[in-house]
């Protein structure tokens, strides 16, 4: 007679029991069961809704510490500013720190000459230039009328006019109109008091940059072995060095834009001079403003004074053309490759994208800062992303 329940074949295996069948029905659960009842209670805090008003509250909380931080750094973003003009200034300072030093000066004194001569030329900037430039802005806004009332005698307007008709001198008389109005000037600057405020806070502004890069050049040396000891002590030699040369081309960046920028406010001013064009030395600040910003600077300013130039002689300022866009091209092939030799080399379109994005965010100093920044970028991805994508076989 057979038995009802055959024993297993040896081929089949039993699955384990997480407890002892002595102890119960219930207690004889497969091991996989538990392993599955286990692994559902590690869920994360986040994963769980078994208080939701706990994590309500922490998610609250937390979008509200965003907030709050985000109000704080739009409150200090002025200071904010200063702080990275004044770590780019130090930057930009310290290859010729650095130069001093390889002549056996230490780098205190190199600091003293080195503000000593900034000092020096900035006493001369407002001894000479700055009664000279005020007096040419006051020429210039005063004569604004006179300028727009000789422009529409000169052939070139005629021409104009015979293009786009009679409404071009009613646009013309409507903007003399408007800028001799001096109620919409007060109403466009926001006032005297308000020129005055923005004055006074620029000046101040200038002030703590001043004293901020003297603090940021003694002691960029230590700040860059500080960030350095973050790293692992295996990691600090190759951090080391990706420092200084990060640094390094970025002082040389900095300096080489000003010396360029010198150079087009040298080349403006002389431009202006021997064509006796107005305002000789407001076009050559105005320059030097406009051309550090990199790439664009120069065009920009070209076109701009190459229109302003229409106003007083349409040959003068065909000449001025077409000597300054002479110039830009020798600065592009032989000025900037000199001067900028050691700086980091990078695409003409990640200039352009750099420079567009930083002015958008920042203003001047994004467009000013945007160009070091996506080079140190680079070069962070070829230094360290590359040769561990490169390591991977």
């Amino acid at each position: 007679m057979t038995d009802a329940n055959p024993a297993a074949t040896p081929g089949e295996a039993t699955a384990p029991l997480a407890a002892d069948p002595a102890q119960g029905t219930d207690a004889a659960i497969p091991a996989e069961s538990a392993a599955t009842t286990g692994a559902g209670s590690s869920k994360p805090f986040w994963a769980r809704l078994d208080s939701p008003f706990t994590v309500g509250f922490l998610l609250t909380l937390g979008g509200l510490a965003a907030v709050l931080l985000g109000i704080a750094i739009t409150n200090i973003a002025t200071i904010l500013i200063y702080i990275a003009l004044a770590a780019f200034a130090s930057l930009g300072l310290d290859p010729v720190l650095k130069w001093f030093e390889r002549h056996n000066v230490s780098r205190v004194w190199a600091i003293v000459i080195v503000f000593l001569i900034f000092g020096v030329l900035l006493i001369g900037l407002i001894w000479l230039v700055v009664p000279t430039l005020v007096d040419q802005i006051s020429q210039f806004v005063t004569g604004i009328p006179q300028t727009i009332t000789a422009f529409q005698n000169t052939d070139f307007f005629h021409w104009l006019e015979g293009i786009f008709g009679d409404g071009l001198a009613t646009l013309v008389g409507d903007l003399q109109s408007f800028i001799t109005n001096p109620a919409n000037i007060a109403a466009i600057s926001g006032g005297l008091l308000k020129v005055g405020a923005g004055i006074a806070t620029a000046i101040s502004g200038g002030l703590i940059i001043i004293v901020l890069t003297l603090y940021f050049v003694a002691s960029l040396p230590a700040m860059k072995e500080s960030l350095t000891q973050f790293a692992p002590a295996r990691n600090r030699p190759k951090v080391r060095r990706m420092t200084d040369e990060i640094t390094d081309s970025v002082g040389s960046y900095l300096m080489g834009m000003v010396i360029l920028a010198f150079f087009n406010s040298i080349v403006a001013f002389l431009l202006h001079f021997f064509l006796q064009l107005p305002y000789p030395l407001l076009m050559g600040v105005l320059a030097f403003m406009i051309t550090i910003i990199p790439l664009v600077g120069p065009v920009l300013y070209w076109i701009t004074a190459s229109v302003l130039a229409l106003f007083t002689s349409p040959v003068a300022a065909l000449i001025f053309a077409i000597a300054y866009l002479i110039y830009i091209q020798i600065e592009a092939y032989v000025i900037t490759p000199r001067v900028m030799s050691k700086a980091i080399s990078i695409p003409g379109s990640l200039v352009v994208i750099g420079a567009l994005i930083g002015g958008t965010l920042l203003g001047l100093l994004g467009a000013l800062i945007a160009v070091p920044v996506t080079a140190s970028i680079l070069l962070i991805i070829k230094q360290v992303f590359l040769p561990k994508q490169d390591a991977k076989i």
